[in-house]
Parts: C-alpha cells; structure tokens; sequence
C-alpha cells in the first residue's frame, strides 16, 4: 500500500449542515492539496444522525462535490442503542486513531469545540498510549456558536465542571484560534468567569495562546457572476433585478428575521420590492405562517451553493439585522462577507457580536432590535440612496471581503505549509 506524504484531517460538522464552518472546511480543504497535503480527510457524522438533530441541511442532491484527493468519512456508530450519544464521537475518535497509525505526518484541525476537539485529543492521547508514536500538530478552532452557546450555557448553569473540561480540552492542542477577534474576547471574558470560581489560569493561557483566524471563502464562487446566470436564476423564481429584498441566512430568531418581517410591512418600499427570505431553521414555520397573507414575502427554502450568489446579486438589498440571544450571537457572519464579493445591493445589518469585523465601514447600520430604523433603513436604500454611493459601498465592501479569500486566511493559518509550497 502507498501511503501519502502528508495528510490534513479536519474534525467537523461538514456538508450537507448549513453552517458556516462546514464551509470553511470544505475551502480549507481544497487549498490544502495546493500546499503539498496529498491527503485530506474531513472526519464528520453520518447524514442519519445529522437528519435526526434536526439541524438545517442542504439538498442532498445537489451537494458541490470537493476535488479529488479529499475523502469526506463519516464513522459509523460504535456499540448499539445502550451507547445512545457516545456511539458516533467513539467513530470519530477510532477512526482518527487508525489514521494516526500510519506513519504519515498530520495536521489534526477541529472545528466546534465540542466535542470535535475532544475527538482530536482523545485520539493523539490514545495513540501515543499505544506506543504509535504519531507524528502529529493540532489546532482548535473556536468558530463562534462553541462560545457563545456551549460555554455560554455552562456559566448561566453554573456548570462550571463542564466548562473547565471544555477548556482544558480546548488548551490541549498545539494551537488555539478563534474565528474573530470578538470571539476570542468572549474566550478570555469566558475564561476569567470560570478561573474565579474554579482557581484555575484559564484566562492567561488563552490572552497569551488564542489567535484570530476568520473564515475563509472561496471568493472565486462569488465574484463576477454571469450576468446571463443572474437572470435566468431570477426568471425561475419569478423575481426581477432589483427587484426584491433578500435575507438569505438561517431562518432563526437571531437572525433578525422576526424584526425584518415586521419592518417589511412598514416599509414604503414594499410595493416596488418583494421579501426573499430565503434558507431553513427552527423559525421558518411560524415565520411562514406569521407571513401567510402577505403576498409580498417569498419563501425560498432550497437554494444550493451555486444559486447563492446570484440572488444576492440580482437584489436591491441583503438584510441581515442579527440580534443577540441567549443561545447565539453572530460571531463573524460569513453571509455578509460573501454578499460582498457578489455584489449586487448594499448590506444592511448591525454591529451584534464580530459582524462589525465582517463588513467594517462598507454597510449601513441599524441597532439590534430597532424595527423601524430598520424599515427606515431598507427604504433609504431601495429609493433614496444616490447611485454613486451604491456603488461606493459595493466597491469598498468587495475589497474588504476579499482578505477572507480562502488561500490568504489558510497561509495566515498554516505558514509553514504555505512555505513549504512556497507561497509567501
């Protein structure tokens, strides 16, 4: 048997979820076979398990499917129903120890912190327990929803045992990252709470050890679309250039699209332009039925990967008013930075957790929660704002996106590798 060179294993919540870091995966993955891995491996759960927690999902048919020389697993369950949750974390965690059994230098990256990186690091400890000896470099990578649920819920609970093993876990790996800077103060902010009930040094490790790495997107599937794609896309669902507003997002209640919805029926605009809401998630019945009579609000629930940006181009305006909740705050909002690149009308959202670090100063802002600046905002946009600072924003927000180009933040991620492959 031939064993390949080097290997990247990433530990994750991959396709077909709808979520951020399944994206990252899939686009640190694929510049990883331009900078001498030769095998990839994304380490996720299988399609059943992912259905039954009920998270939003893809079209299972129309998947992008990744480049030759990355190879999606997904472990079977180990045990039987007497193991009701542990059952899938134990196939990850002994596939990745047969992994490490081959003497092929990895790097082990994990996203979500639980228990992706408890998956990494039960599996080096396992095999160096074993006398395998792995050669082995693993980095966590905290994506958002880890902190602001996870940690969140365990200092709200006074769970703080759960929380000490989390960061323990967490400041095992060889390196630690955040996916914003406003994630990573929710870290250190989260790791002071635990030190002064527990006594521990969370927080000086992590102030001294967590660094930002922010999302990377494949920019090249959002710049430029055809503009012939753009309005056949539109023809099929009935909308027109300009045409529309788009929310295009988890449909949740952080999302902001409870407030949309209503400052949508506020608006003046509203008889020139439709409401696209489109995506799926735990609000979308209610907001479906809250909408019911209202002949102005589309609901698109399938869009795929390559249909994206074309709505975001084609419309008047993209609308993300996220808001803060116990159980989410946006921690960067990869959607704003891909609506960037494709163009189109300009973002309108507002500085909730790491979006400021999204969009910076090419957005218009609202306050979280202020439903008719938002509707004041929207109509500003669609009829009052001048062309040229249309085009302003469009120009200043693309530029700005395109730091979040995939092959910059995997350089920034892993110098060494983009030495080694000489870029840089």
């Amino acid at each position: 048997m031939t064993l390949p060179r080097r290997r990247l294993v990433i530990v994750v919540r991959a396709d077909p979820v709808i979520c951020g870091h399944s994206g990252e995966a899939r686009n640190l993955a694929e510049v990883a076979l331009t900078r001498g891995f030769d095998d990839v491996r994304l380490l996720t759960w299988p399609i059943p398990a992912l259905q039954a927690a009920g998270l939003p999902l893809k079209p299972l048919d129309r998947l992008l499917p990744y480049s030759p020389g990355i190879t999606v697993e997904r472990p079977e369950p180990v045990g039987d129903y007497r193991v009701p949750d542990g059952r899938h974390q134990a196939g990850l965690t002994g596939r990745l120890v047969e992994l490490l059994a081959e003497p092929v230098p990895t790097t082990c990256l994990s996203m979500y912190l639980v228990p992706h990186t408890a998956v990494v690091v039960d599996a080096v400890a396992a095999a160096r327990a074993a006398g395998l000896a792995p050669t082995v470099h693993t980095v966590a990578k905290a994506v958002g929803s880890d902190v602001t649920n996870v940690i969140r819920s365990c200092l709200r609970e006074g769970r703080f045992g759960a929380a000490t093993v989390l960061f323990s876990t967490f400041l095992a790996n060889d390196e630690v990252v955040a996916v914003s800077e406003y994630t990573r103060e929710e870290i250190v902010a989260a790791a002071e709470q635990v030190d002064a009930n527990c006594g521990t040094t969370f927080a000086e490790q992590c102030r001294r050890r967590v660094t930002v790495s922010y999302p990377p997107i494949d920019s090249a599937a959002f710049l430029d679309p055809d503009p012939a794609e753009v309005d056949a896309a539109l023809a099929r669902r009935g909308l027109e250039r300009d045409g529309y507003v788009l929310f295009l997002s988890r449909v949740a209640r952080a999302k902001g699209i409870y407030d949309l919805l209503i400052a949508f029926g506020q608006m003046r605009c509203r008889s020139r332009v439709k409401l696209v809401v489109a995506g799926t998630g735990p609000a979308l019945e209610h907001v479906q039925a809250m909408a019911k009579e209202d002949d102005r609000v589309v609901f698109l629930t399938d869009v795929d990967d390559q249909e994206k940006p074309l709505l975001m181009r084609g419309c008047a305006a993209y609308a993300l008013p996220t808001k803060p909740e116990p159980d989410f705050v946006e921690t960067f909002g990869i959607a704003l930075a891909e609506k960037a690149l494709a163009g189109g009308g300009p973002i309108i959202t507002t500085t909730t957790g790491g979006t400021a670090e999204a969009v910076g100063d090419t957005a218009v802002i609202v306050e979280p929660g202020d439903i008719a600046g938002l509707a004041a905002a929207v109509d500003r946009v669609v009829l009052d704002m001048p062309a040229a600072e249309r085009q302003d924003l469009e120009r200043r927000a693309r530029a700005r996106a395109m730091t979040f180009d995939r092959a910059a933040v995997f350089d920034d991620l892993f110098p060494e590798e983009a030495l080694v492959a000489g870029v840089g």
